[in-house]
């Protein structure tokens, strides 16, 4: 099998026009109504992991050296871990929020798409 040409080919096949802009239109479909809930899940989950961190830092007062902070740092530490911990549950309702949000259109693109499929 000769590999170059296989290389070739997939390279040659990124930069060809795109035969179906349907296509492309539903994958920015798709897109879009995913985004919402990943840019929440990616924000929210490194703001509580930071947050867990901090608190880790402070209670074994690698940072501070008090027990003023070392409290503190327990209390940051959970309210951090609860973040993370919810995180996902909440990124699933919202991506389910927003499917249902563009699921009309989304189903009737792809009807449109294997319609076409099958006349052809």
């Amino acid at each position: 099998m000769n590999t170059d040409k296989i290389l070739a080919e997939a390279i040659a096949k990124e930069y060809a026009p795109k035969k179906s802009s349907k296509i492309v239109a539903l994958k920015k479909l798709d897109a879009k109504a995913k985004l919402p809930a990943n840019i929440f899940a990616y924000t929210f989950g490194i703001a509580t992991t930071l947050l867990a961190g901090l608190g880790m830092s402070l209670a074994m007062k690698v940072i501070g050296g008090t027990t003023a902070f070392m409290i503190l740092g327990i209390i940051l530490g959970v309210i951090g871990f609860a973040g993370c911990g919810i995180t996902y549950p909440v990124y699933k309702k919202l991506l389910e929020k927003s499917k249902s949000k563009y699921a009309f259109e989304i189903v009737e693109l792809a009807k449109e798409i294997s319609d076409a499929e099958k006349k052809e």
